[in-house]
């Protein structure tokens, strides 16, 4: 339950900095950089109503199509994060009233026009969900074409983005357009950045204290196998153990305090699958 609780909030978490983003940089500007928030910013301009009361209704149309040609192929948490981001960007226009850009460099605002979204979109990816929106059009014509789901995602953004070079000039578009392709790198390297995880091997004469603290302090597991060193030809015991970043630095700090002549190889990774980590979904 309290993981339950935990996931739920860090969804609403994500998509409160996507809506944040959509409604202080997005609107004011004219950033079309895809996904049905752009659609809503392209319709907006021929309209009167509010882009999130837009964006509500494409994500009904679309999770209709969704139902359609998916069948319920497509997850329950991508469509609460698409209603949810619609309401929250329809509240968030009631609440702050932005009808003009917050500053005069256009730059500034689209890095915050990304930045942002990226990564609420990255918190809500973490959490085996999605914005919803262009991700369904994404699997529609994946499910129909060759064409895998990043490609389909891709075209069905830069379309979007294209678009708004002909709706609101060639500045705007090229910065639309711009704006997307640094979204995908932004979105990836926040992804890492969260799941980044340390990996120890350690050589110690010191294994058993090692190995309690691992256990017992850090309440993390660990795998000890014996060998031998090519030089010395002396046994030893090797410690393998992953853990969060904080925890590292806590245990290369205990390490170092109990034997200073210990081996330490320390390596990084984003993707740690497995009990105690992230499950296989």
């Amino acid at each position: 339950m309290k993981e339950k609780i935990k996931e739920f909030l860090l969804i609403n978490l994500g998509l409160f900095l996507v809506a944040a983003g959509i409604v202080l940089f997005k609107i004011p500007n004219n950033f079309a950089t895809g996904g049905v928030s752009g659609i809503a910013i392209i319709i907006d301009k021929y309209t009167t109503a509010p882009v999130g009361l837009l964006m509500l209704i494409i994500n009904i149309i679309l999770v209709i199509l969704g139902f359609i040609f998916l069948g319920r192929d497509f997850g329950s948490k991508t469509v609460y994060s698409s209603f949810v981001l619609s309401g929250m960007v329809w509240l968030l226009e009631k609440l702050i009233v932005i009808t003009n850009p917050l500053t005069d460099d256009t730059l500034l605002e689209l890095i915050f026009a990304i930045m942002l979204p990226a990564i609420g979109s990255a918190i809500v990816f973490n959490c085996n969900a999605s914005t919803g929106g262009t991700d369904i059009v994404a699997k529609i014509l994946n499910k129909y074409t060759a064409i895998n789901i990043g490609k389909t995602l891709f075209i069905a953004d830069f379309g979007i983005a294209v678009t708004a070079l002909f709706v609101f000039g060639v500045k705007t578009g090229l910065y639309s357009i711009l704006g997307l392709i640094l979204k995908a790198f932004i979105v990836d390297l926040a992804i890492e950045g969260m799941n980044i995880s340390k990996q120890f091997v350690i050589v110690s004469d010191k294994s058993r204290e090692i190995q309690e603290f691992i256990v017992n302090e850090l309440k993390r597991g660990a795998t000890v196998h014996k060998a031998y060193g090519a030089f010395t030809h002396d046994e030893k015991e090797v410690i393998t153990t992953i853990m969060s970043r904080w925890q590292a630095v806590r245990l290369r700090k205990f390490i170092r305090e109990i034997d200073k002549n210990a081996f330490i190889a320390i390596t990084s990774s984003s993707e740690i699958i497995g009990k105690g980590f992230r499950n296989v979904q």
